[in-house]
């Protein structure tokens, strides 16, 4: 029995997709060879869909306690947005405007009948139209092929209904759209030359191909989990790097070489005019140019030898933010740098802080307010460190089950991963201060969790509107201080507020006060806040930090 279109049915359709994706990953980054042969293209789907996913929990959450859930227009929505804000590589890039564009017309689509399955092929189709326009320079033998097949095969399914189209239902347009894009993946070898000569189909098509059976399923309520075919009469290569030796080559070919060094990936907020000037700009300097999104918020990835013009070229654009760049090594089967003993992977809000943790030799996951890191990204972070070990940072009470996943997943594939149960940034800092690659890992893990343990943290903060607390009633605009997550003291502005949670941490004794402050916050805050702890609290130093933008107002440890 057909299932109607609806947010549901967005929410299954995320499950399913993401065990797809799951399932096929390696396969699809085995046969990556275009436009990059880095190997990398079903992990960079896999973690994009994996953000769209939790973008639709979130949706669906929000609604819990009301007890309703989202309308499609909402959950179509926070699917393309999460896609969007979480979307990696060049794959994954056009994966986040293929759902954009779906998003367009499914917001205003009715939930069942014809009206339903028109929808669906229309926004396939906008969906296609969207990837093309995306992407700089389009070929063809591509995702983008294979996203049109989708749509071709969609609308065809009106012309061969005739009149009889008007009993079509969402379930049969899905279907014949993951029908057409697998025929469309087979030929994929047969029209760009690198797919050919290794043997293989395209590999963001095939990861396409197994989101659209995703898609019918949930839809249909008939749970297939076919495999996507991956070979086009040929082997499937070892690894990727070796997809482009010519034949009777010996050895492995580089896959970078007179190709540009670096790729840089970034989140924009910047107006229309703007983005268009830096798409000519990017363009120039480097190549597989994607650059997807609307509405002030933008994601853009490009392929350049000089990774630091194209983050500029981004800043005179507007705001760029989590900023990402991947130097392009040697292929898979090139010799492996020696992995380090011990590594320290950390949470950390806001750019000064990840600096901080980056010059004392820790690998930073810098976050947003409101925008936690998925497990997927945690475990590339881990994977980034290159170590055989590593200690696991999360600075947040809330990424406890999101950590503890990412830890397991990199445990499985083979690295050591110790949870320390940081739960605030200066938390972290204090475990990172202790760190000693060179005592063995239990007593490293031990120590670093002590450190962290035996450090109170408090934080200050606006309120937004006015609400009950464990203090009292707020208004908004008061200053909140917060000890261990819970609101103690509501202040009228932040020094004296800061004061105030100071005397209370210090009443139960400390040997060292951690302030980190906000990037809107002046240094005259902290002045006076090392005095007043100077003045009133004898033996007790004081350490000050810059956490930059995104950091609260004012964090505070004390040990």
């Amino acid at each position: 029995m057909p299932y109607p279109l609806d947010a549901a049915a967005v929410r299954t359709w995320c499950g399913l997709a993401l065990e797809a994706l799951g399932r096929e990953r390696e396969r699809i980054d085995a046969i990556n060879v275009y436009p990059v042969a880095d190997g990398d293209t079903g992990t960079n789907l896999y973690l994009t869909l994996e953000s769209a996913a939790r973008a639709v929990e979130a949706a669906f959450d929000g609604h819990a306690s009301a007890g309703t859930q989202p309308d499609l227009a909402a959950a179509v929505g926070a699917m393309a947005h999460g896609a969007l804000i979480g979307a990696r590589g060049n794959s994954g890039t056009i994966l986040a405007q293929l759902l954009r564009g779906m998003a367009q017309v499914l917001a205003a689509a009715p939930t069942g009948g014809s009206g339903a399955a028109d929808a669906l092929r229309r926004a396939l189709r906008r969906a296609a139209s969207a990837a093309y326009e995306a992407v700089a320079h389009p070929v063809e033998g591509t995702v983008l092929t294979v996203a049109t097949a989708a749509a071709d095969a969609a609308e065809q399914t009106a012309a061969d209904a005739g009149e009889a189209a008007e009993a079509a239902e969402a379930a049969e347009v899905a279907r014949a759209a993951h029908q057409g894009a697998v025929k469309a993946l087979r030929a994929t070898p047969g029209q760009l030359a690198v797919l050919g000569q290794a043997g293989v189909v395209d590999a963001g098509g095939c990861g396409l191909v197994a989101l659209l059976g995703a898609l019918a399923d949930a839809l249909s309520g008939e749970v297939t989990a076919e495999p996507v075919a991956v070979q086009a009469g040929g082997p499937v290569p070892e690894a990727a790097g070796c997809a482009v030796t010519p034949p009777g080559a010996d050895g492995c070919a580089d896959p970078h070489v007179g190709g540009p060094a670096f790729e840089v990936i970034y989140l924009l907020e910047a107006g229309d005019a703007d983005v268009a000037r830096l798409r000519d700009r990017l363009d120039r300097l480097g190549d597989s140019l994607v650059v997807v999104g609307g509405d002030g918020l933008w994601n853009v990835h490009v392929h350049v030898d000089d990774a630091g013009a194209a983050v500029e070229a981004g800043i005179e654009a507007g705001r760029p933010y989590r900023i990402r760049i991947t130097h392009f090594g040697a292929g898979p089967r090139a010799k492996e740098p020696a992995l380090a003993p011990r590594a320290v992977v950390a949470v950390m809000p806001g750019a000064g802080l990840a600096a901080l943790c980056a010059d004392a030799g820790a690998t930073p996951v810098t976050v947003r307010p409101g925008e936690p890191p998925a497990s997927g990204e945690l475990v590339q972070a881990i994977r980034q460190a290159h170590a055989r070990e590593v200690m696991l940072l999360p600075n947040d009470p809330e990424l406890r089950h999101t950590a503890a996943a990412a830890a397991e997943q990199a445990r499985a594939e083979g690295v050591r991963v110790a949870l320390i149960p940081t739960r605030s940034a200066v938390q972290g800092l204090a475990a990172l201060a202790v760190h000693e690659p060179g005592r063995s890992f239990d007593q490293d893990m031990v120590a670093m969790t002590a450190a962290a343990g035996a450090t109170r943290y408090a934080e200050l903060a606006v309120a937004e509107h006015r609400s009950w607390t464990m203090a009292g009633v707020c208004q908004a605009g008061d200053v909140l201080g917060l000890i261990d997550g819970d609101v103690v003291v509501i202040g009228p502005d932040l020094a004296r507020t800061a004061m105030t949670v100071l005397d209370r941490m210090l009443s139960a004794g400390g040997e060292l006060v951690t302030l980190v402050l906000g990037a809107d916050v002046p240094a005259s805050l902290a002045e006076g806040l090392e005095r007043h702890v100077r003045e009133r609290h004898l033996a007790v130093d004081t350490v000050v930090y810059e956490g930059g933008a995104h950091a609260a107002p004012l964090l505070i440890g004390v040990e």
